[in-house]
């Protein structure tokens, strides 16, 4: 499979130099989508968290990258580890405070994070880091080897996208993803096991906010320009409703949900607001009840129903 999942990622970089640069813009948005809800496959699916932070979140990595590229003398791409390191410490606090709560109470501290981030951007005391309500804009560097800023952008979204499937997937597979898991399914039998429920949760958390802090900051790439409006509340419904349609235990329904968060608004286009938000909520609906491991998990199913049958003679 690591072999399989490495000849995909070359021929997505390949094929990246076959077509103009507005289809590569979309396809860098649908990348970014798909390691934001990264984070949330390891926040909601791995350890059993529920948030409505991740706007939030996304915003803390672009307007890092933003207030380096025009506050500081340092190059851009400097946002890319200072996004993903203040990503992780808020997701960080935020698991911490609300880790060791019921899911209605994780709902409602991250909830309250989220309405109070767009606020906060504007309050008088930062805005002049911050830009206020008119946000900030940022250079993207020349690109090497005489890239396109779209197409460098896509493969830079691409390796950062590889390198967290790598990194999630090692993670399941380790004693720390157990651990998640445990507190996960059974709270107290996990704690009578020795393991530190909140801890655990706390660094799930930080590790989702690392990602989509990451992701916030390749979209600030991608767009020159962070603002208080771009990171409302509908943003985090957006990543959630991408995450269940995608599959939320998997790794692999980040990028389905990733591809789904952008391609499939194409298709609703012509609907109007009013029956394209019907149509949303009839395929959520419909997903929770026929698919409640998504898309990705939905193909898991049928892949592993399929080798189980006998090949008839």
């Amino acid at each position: 499979m690591r072999t399989v999942w490495t000849m995909g990622f070359v021929a997505a970089a390949a094929l990246s130099f076959c077509f103009p640069d507005f289809i590569v813009f979309r396809f860098t948005q649908a990348a970014i989508w798909a390691i934001a809800l990264l984070g949330l496959v390891v926040l909601c699916g791995i350890s059993g968290q529920f948030s409505f932070a991740q706007a939030a979140l996304f915003g803390i990595g672009g307007y890092a990258t933003a207030m380096i590229g025009n506050h500081t003398p340092l190059s851009v791409y400097w946002g890319l580890p200072a996004g993903a390191l203040a990503g992780y410490a808020a997701g960080w606090a935020l698991g911490r405070i609300a880790g060791g709560h019921s899911v209605w109470t994780q709902a409602l501290v991250t909830y309250a994070f989220a309405i109070a981030f767009p606020q906060l951007l504007r309050w008088r005391l930062v805005e002049g880091w911050t830009g206020g309500v008119n946000g900030l804009y940022l250079d993207f560097p020349v690109p090497p080897a005489g890239l396109s800023n779209d197409r460098w952008t896509f493969l830079l979204a691409l390796a950062l996208l590889g390198g967290g499937l790598w990194l999630v997937r090692n993670l399941v597979d380790s004693r720390s993803g157990r651990a998640m898991r445990a507190a996960r399914d059974h709270e107290v039998a996990a704690t009578a096991q020795g393991i530190r429920v909140v801890e655990v949760r706390a660094i799930a958390s930080g590790l989702a906010g690392a990602l989509i802090g990451l992701a916030g900051c390749l979209s600030s790439f991608q767009f020159g320009y962070v603002g208080p409006g771009a990171y409302g509340f509908g943003l985090s419904v957006q990543m959630l409703f991408g995450l269940v349609i995608g599959g939320l235990q998997s790794p692999a329904g980040a990028i389905v949900g990733g591809l789904f968060l952008q391609f499939f608004p194409d298709l609703t286009a012509g609907l109007g607001r009013g029956l394209s938000g019907l149509l949303y909520a009839v395929l959520l609906i419909a997903a929770i009840l026929v698919m409640p491991r998504g898309l990705a998990g939905a193909a898991e199913t049928a892949l592993a129903k399929l080798r189980r049958t006998p090949s008839v003679p």
